[in-house]
């Protein structure tokens, strides 16, 4: 057992965790693995522990980093030993905490999935339905040809009212090829919309009196005539992938990343890109420049002769 290997006061605020805190088995498990790297640590430096100053555990934080272990396990080991300290604190064995105002580092912010432009153009292409029916096939069409079309998030294409009224959230305008939709911080913008999302959009409107309800405004609505729901449409969305063979799990906001992609992969205008989004900051848009880059770095693989050396 990990914690036998433990000196006699690090195996006292193990039980400390365990009875007092009642920290669950997996928590006790990796304070444990924490502790036992601080102990390692301390005897490769020939350190008492309680005698540790922040020098030394910025050090053994940098170690820890250069042995390749992920920001959230240091975040994990920084919480075990920032505890072990005070613990020690309320017992008077130190004087101040030598973790304090030590923090681990940022974890690298995954990058949106995107699909790629033929498999965006192969999902928009696809007007089926698996129960045979037109009006639902013509509906599922014109979601995705409009969410890749404009960028909009789910919460504002569900809000879309089939005309534009004083209550409505959201409405398209045919006539000036726009979509004006309620964004976040229930900011209102304004984004074009593509022809082909267009003319998918009014072969929609002719099928939607066969499924909407007399009294519904809402622009796309469900087989029970109401408003559709954002679990509705993921199900729907994911359906539609399956079917035009994509490789990879397809969800709305997906399109929307895509959407940004390759707009920007073909303008190199960021601003424009946040402005369609609907961005309050240029920072949140940028990640779409690191999609980009891994865009080019794959055409630059696939297409220079000196871009894949054999060993």
């Amino acid at each position: 057992m990990a914690e036998n290997l433990l000196s006699e006061a690090l195996q006292s605020f193990v039980q400390h965790l365990r009875v007092e805190r009642r920290l669950a088995d997996r928590t006790l498990a990796m304070y444990t693995e924490a502790l036992l790297r601080l102990q390692a640590f301390a005897q490769a430096s020939d350190i008492n522990l309680p005698a540790a100053q922040p020098h030394h555990l910025r050090g053994w934080v940098a170690q820890l980093r250069s042995r390749g272990l992920a920001p959230r396990s240091i975040a994990i080991a920084l919480a075990a030993w920032r505890g072990l300290y005070r613990w020690w604190g309320r017992q008077g064995v130190v004087k101040a905490n030598p973790v304090d105002g030590l923090r681990p580092p940022k974890a690298a912010k995954p990058l949106p999935k995107a699909l790629s432009v033929d498999q965006a153009v192969a999902l928009a292409a696809d007007r089926s339905d698996e129960q045979g029916n037109p009006a639902l096939a013509a509906r599922d069409h014109a979601i995705t040809e409009l969410l890749y079309s404009s960028g909009l998030r789910i919460g504002e294409l569900l809000g879309l009212d089939g005309v534009a009224s004083g209550a409505a959230k959201g409405w398209v305008d045919a006539a000036d090829a726009t979509a004006h939709v309620l964004g976040k911080g229930s900011k209102r913008r304004s984004v074009p919309v593509g022809s082909a999302a267009l003319a998918a959009l009014q072969a929609w409107l002719v099928q939607r009196p066969l499924l909407a309800h007399v009294d519904e405004p809402a622009l796309f609505v469900s087989q029970r005539g109401t408003r559709l729901t954002p679990n509705q449409l993921r199900n729907r969305l994911q359906a539609q992938a399956q079917r035009s063979g994509l490789p990879t799990r397809v969800h709305p906001h997906m399109l929307r990343h895509s959407f940004a992609s390759h707009v920007l992969q073909s303008s190199g205008d960021l601003r424009a890109v946040q402005e369609l989004l609907g961005h309050a900051s240029i920072s949140t848009t940028q990640v779409y420049t690191k999609l980009d880059f891994q865009h080019l770095a794959k055409v630059y693989d696939a297409t220079h002769p000196r871009a894949r050396r054999k060993p």
